[in-house]
């Protein structure tokens, strides 16, 4: 309003006095510049360090930079490194108005830093806004990401959407209570048990930074353990972070921990959660109001201060890779975090997965194991059942279950409950010799062979087909790919012992818990819910499905099963007993017999070390449509030790039914190819492949999006390369 208006002159009609002076208020009262916040036009930039440089939330490789913007001066106080912002993006240099670029959809993002000049000439678009003054995103959990990224040739977006968890506006706008001083130092306890178990927990309490590969011994006292594993790094006035499988774990080592420590000490990050809670809780971590962590997978990028304990519980589980892009691993990443911060580290389990056995050999960590005769005092009793005995078997071949395995549910059931285990439904064998149970493998790349309709053989990895096979074990020339074992289990069961009640555990519904009272708990893998004071008695039924899955982890997995359904069992000494349904031969079979894991991961790895297959090498999987994955295999500069295996067809997902993480849409016809390099190698070919894709992105393809060009998917060390 000019001086003429306020004076009554112009030939306006003349406002009244009172509402004069309100305008007046009005206009002293408002911020300067008046300039919108979508673009900030007119707007002063800030005096100091005047220039953000943006992670942009794109996602794509050929994007995966960070991009300057100017900085309004209203926006300087709470545009600092770490908040989430929204910037405009897109437009180009087309739209220009008074020196500031406009345009473009709005995204969110993450500040990054700032700084005085930007590298770029022209002009910038500027911040259009704070999203919230909450530092999320440290420098810590910063340079975790890009590591993560580039070892998964991933980007560093795609890394911060599983690492920062949604925003909610109530749950951080709430106080968050002051850290409680450091507890005491917990006695050793149930590690006493293991050689140099106590001398681990007392190291972690002084400060130190041990690394270790811990094979539990078979009970309920490994949540304990790692809760004093933990109590004794707060001790010692530093962080500890814990990673489990699943929720049920999660929810057994945060009670101890309750129970230890009290209220207050830690956090509980799981999806169970919900997003405000979990929210949350992360926040009370990020900022130091609490230094311990337990969650499932999306805790290993948990932003824990002064970082002292890293562990991951069972780290053979398929739940610690990650479905998303760009597919990373609980242990992997936990890896990175120990050597990136200078602390402990340790991966527990009741088992031994083959990379768990490179580790020790590495030298990298060293094996906490407990003496044999802690074994066998805490290990059940474990007897077998093979083809031979089931053929001799009246009652397995009318009834499907073996009379040993009867005659142990029937003992069981006088002293407590007795666990069942039954593969789930979708168990494909592999091809094996009929006679010694050897696989079939490629004589070219050692690759699983498949049998196809016409009858020939042909490998899964490099497609070469195989019509002279013969076991190089035993010379046979026969095949099996039959299952052999108990189908109709819990129908069986039922009506065996009808006075006796049947639970069962699986997809459906999965138990936590279950009384000590006589009963048949009939579950799947991975879903056996704990007893009260234990099982009296466990039966591992279609070993030979477990055993014969056409994975390279087959026996691996179906000896962690196995031990993990044996583990919930009482011990040898309180009558516990183990039937496993699988030719005793195997070599699973009888690392479960001798309950040695560590034993069979060892000649796991020396063998697979032989044959060139990972852990010992690297491995990517490049999936796509036919011509797709030609196309990007013609473009991509491999290191010069790569070999390329394939490609071959991958199943068709029918319409209708759910799809396996990886694989292709429903309906459409994808091919696979594998790319192997030696040690030293893998992030070279990780370099390569983020290049050539994002190379690819940059054309229109790859993505999946609209593009040009079909899309085509990586993943490093993918857990199923069959």
């Amino acid at each position: 309003m000019s001086s003429e208006n306020e004076q009554g002159g112009g030939g306006g009609e003349e406002a009244p006095p009172e509402q004069l002076a309100l305008i007046r208020e009005a206009v002293r009262k408002a911020k300067v510049p008046k300039a919108k916040p979508r673009t900030w036009r007119g707007a002063a930039l800030a005096k100091e360090l005047p220039v953000a440089r943006v992670l942009v939330d794109k996602g794509v490789l050929h994007l995966d930079r960070y991009f300057d913007y100017a900085v309004p001066e209203e926006l300087a106080a709470v545009a600092q490194p770490g908040v989430r912002v929204r910037v405009r993006f897109g437009a180009g240099g087309r739209t220009v108005r008074d020196g500031r670029r406009e345009g473009g959809s709005l995204i969110d993002g993450f500040l990054v830093e700032r700084v005085a000049e930007s590298d770029y000439s022209g002009p910038l678009a500027a911040l259009a806004q704070v999203v919230s003054p909450e530092p999320v995103l440290g420098p810590e959990l910063l340079g975790l990401a890009r590591a993560v990224a580039d070892r998964y040739a991933g980007s560093l977006a795609d890394v911060l959407q599983l690492a920062v968890p949604p925003r909610h506006g109530r749950a951080e706008a709430g106080k968050t209570a002051d850290p409680l001083p450091a507890p005491a130092a917990p006695e050793p306890g149930s590690w006493r048990r293991y050689a140099r178990g106590a001398e681990f927990v007392q190291s972690l309490a002084s400060g130190g930074s041990p690394r270790a590969v811990w094979t539990a011994l078979p009970g309920p006292d490994w949540a304990e353990e790692i809760a004093r594993a933990v109590q004794a790094t707060l001790a010692s006035g530093r962080g500890a972070l814990v990673v489990v499988p699943a929720g049920r774990p999660a929810a057994r080592v945060d009670a101890v921990l309750r129970g230890l420590m009290g209220e207050g000490r830690h956090a509980l990050l799981t999806a169970d959660a919900g997003q405000e809670r979990r929210y949350r809780e992360w926040l009370a971590v990020r900022r130091g109001a609490v230094q311990a962590v337990v969650g499932t997978r999306a805790a290993m990028f948990a932003p824990v201060r002064n970082l002292g304990l890293v562990v991951v519980w069972d780290d053979g589980d398929a739940s610690h890779s990650d479905d998303n892009a760009p597919f990373p691993h609980v242990r992997e990443v936990l890896e990175l975090r120990a050597t990136r911060d200078k602390c402990a580290f340790l991966l527990g389990s009741w088992s031994c997965t083959v990379e768990a056995a490179q580790l020790v050999e590495s030298g990298w960590a060293a094996p906490l194991v407990a003496e044999r005769e802690q074994i066998r005092a805490a290990a059940p009793l474990v007897r077998t059942v093979g083809d031979g005995d089931l053929a001799r078997d009246e009652a397995a071949r009318a009834a499907r279950l073996p009379t040993l395995a009867w005659q142990a549910v029937r003992e069981g059931l006088r002293h407590g409950p007795v666990l069942v285990q039954v593969p789930r439904r979708g168990y494909v064998p592999r091809m094996a010799c009929a006679q010694c149970r050897a696989p079939a493998r490629c004589r070219h790349c050692a690759g699983p062979l498949e049998a196809h309709d016409a009858g020939a053989l042909r490998c899964g990895w490099c497609g070469r087909e195989d019509a002279a096979w013969h076991c190089p074990e035993c010379g046979g020339f026969r095949l099996r790919a039959q299952v052999v074992g108990a189908r109709r289990t819990a129908e069986e069961l039922g009506r065996a012992f009808p006075a006796v009640p049947v639970r069962t555990s699986g997809r459906e519904q999965v138990l936590d818990t279950v009384s000590g009272a006589p009963a048949l708990v009939v579950s799947t893998p991975g879903a056996e819910p704990v007893a009260e004071g234990g099982y009296a008695a466990a039966l591992l039924l279609d070993g030979w499905a477990m055993v014969g899955r056409p994975d390279l982890r087959a026996g691996e997995e179906a000896l962690r099963r196995w031990i993990g359904a044996a583990a919930l069992v009482r011990g040898q000494a309180a009558g516990g007993t183990v039937v496993v349904v699988a030719e005793p031969t195997l070599r699973p079979v009888q690392a479960l017999v001798r309950w040695d894991p560590v034993g069979h991961a060892v000649r796991e790895l020396a063998e697979r070390a032989e044959l060139g297959f990972p852990p010992v090498s690297r491995m990517a999987a490049v999936s796509g449509t036919a011509e797709a994955v030609t196309g990007f295999l013609s473009g991509v500069e491999l290191p010069s030790d790569a070999e390329v295996l394939g490609p071959v067809p991958l199943p068709v997902t029918e319409v209708g039914r759910p799809r396996r993480v990886g694989g292709p849409p429903p309906g459409e016809r994808w091919e696979r190819a594998l790319i192997r390099v030696p040690p030293g190698s893998g992030a070279a070919l990780a370099g390569a492949l983020k290049t050539a894709q994002a190379a690819r992105m940059a054309r229109g393809g790859g993505g999946g999006g609209n593009g040009s060009e079909a899309p085509v998917r990586i993943r490093i060390d993918p857990p199923d390369i069959g």
